[in-house]
């Protein structure tokens, strides 16, 4: 490998593809607000993510006028998480409530995001009486998208990178060379010798394809799932595969102690996710559950939903029937004053 030179704070190259950007972390300045690609990415995802969960909600038996509750909450719980975990390891790093709220440059961990949103979407799920396991399945495929596009924004600034690598799309830039410089001793205290100069493994990319990849698995399964929970259970299972690897190669994790601690909440993630849906599985097949959204529990309650929509669209036509009449009428009351001043200017 050919080492490279000293590169600008905000270039980005992939010297084995012959690609080279020259691209900062702010996206636009919009009236004096700074607007980050980060935090783009990460609303794009989302915004795809929303528009993905609601279309297919039917499917799950769902309602989304109380969807939309969950949802929201989970939006704020995925935040929250994300921000107190990377918090929590790294505490050095915070001096003051301020910097705890500056998320618009990153520090968001997906673990702390996952967990976050799951726990308030559930609870919120559960106060709005949806049925939890199927929202979970349904968020599942929602969090696989928000992951695809919103590991981008780790592109824009810079993270989520790994050791040197000599492959194609070994990739480099100024504020990476930066970070490997001020932490070359520490990561060679951990075991990995890395030369700032020298392309690294993109991480991010990494991850934005197996989560990609995890959605169509995702996506054509629950044509065909089993019971419910069963969608969930496989994404645990296989990002947590995906993450153990990838995290393995970073040169950026948060660490407990010696050890990596994506990585192992990973393998554990993953190892209990694979019990669950093997046992899951196995009990679906021995009582011959249906498919949840051809049970007749969901057809009740996709039956209800048209039901009240039906009823809805024409109580809105008798709505309008009843202003059109009243205005025919008051315009043929109108009209017979009309006349009757008329007749009484021409005597």
């Amino acid at each position: 490998m050919e080492e490279l030179s000293r590169l600008g704070p905000e270039t980005i190259v992939f010297p084995g593809l012959g690609l080279e950007f020259e691209v900062g972390k702010e996206a636009f300045n919009l009236f004096g607000f700074s607007v980050k690609w980060y935090g783009m990415m990460i609303g794009i995802g989302l915004l795809l993510a929303l528009m993905y969960c609601f279309k297919r909600a039917r499917k799950f038996g769902l309602e989304s006028d109380r969807l939309i509750d969950a949802a929201m909450a989970g939006v704020v719980g995925a935040v929250i998480g994300a921000r107190g975990y990377y918090v929590a390891l790294h505490p050095d790093n915070f001096h003051d409530i301020k910097d705890i709220l500056a998320i618009r440059d990153g520090g968001l961990a997906i673990y702390g995001g996952i967990i976050g949103g799951l726990l308030f979407g559930c609870i919120t799920a559960k106060l709005r009486g949806l049925k939890v396991r199927p929202c979970m399945d349904l968020a599942a495929m929602g969090f696989f998208i928000g992951q695809c596009c919103g590991r981008w924004g780790n592109f824009f600034n810079q993270e989520c990178f790994g050791g040197n690598t000599d492959l194609p799309w070994g990739m480099s830039g100024g504020l990476i060379q930066n970070y490997l410089l001020s932490h070359q001793a520490s990561l060679a205290v951990q075991g990995m010798e890395v030369d700032p100069y020298l392309p690294v493994h993109p991480c991010f990319l990494y991850e934005s394809v197996w989560c990609f990849f995890g959605f169509l698995i995702l996506h054509f399964t629950s044509k065909k799932r089993k019971f419910d929970g069963q969608l969930f259970c496989m994404y645990v299972l296989w990002y947590g595969l995906g993450r153990f690897f990838i995290e393995g190669m970073r040169t950026d994790s948060l660490y407990i102690g010696k050890f990596r601690a994506s990585q192992c909440l990973a393998m554990i993630s993953a190892l209990a996710a694979a019990v669950i849906l093997v046992t899951g599985l196995v009990i679906a097949k021995k009582k011959g559950v249906s498919l949840y959204c051809e049970s007749e529990q969901s057809k009740a309650l996709l039956a209800e939903a048209d039901r009240l929509e039906k009823e809805a669209e024409e109580q809105e036509r008798i709505r309008k029937e009843q202003r059109r009449s009243k205005k025919t009428e008051l315009t043929a009351e109108q009209k017979i004053i009309d006349d009757e001043e008329d007749e009484s200017g021409s005597l």
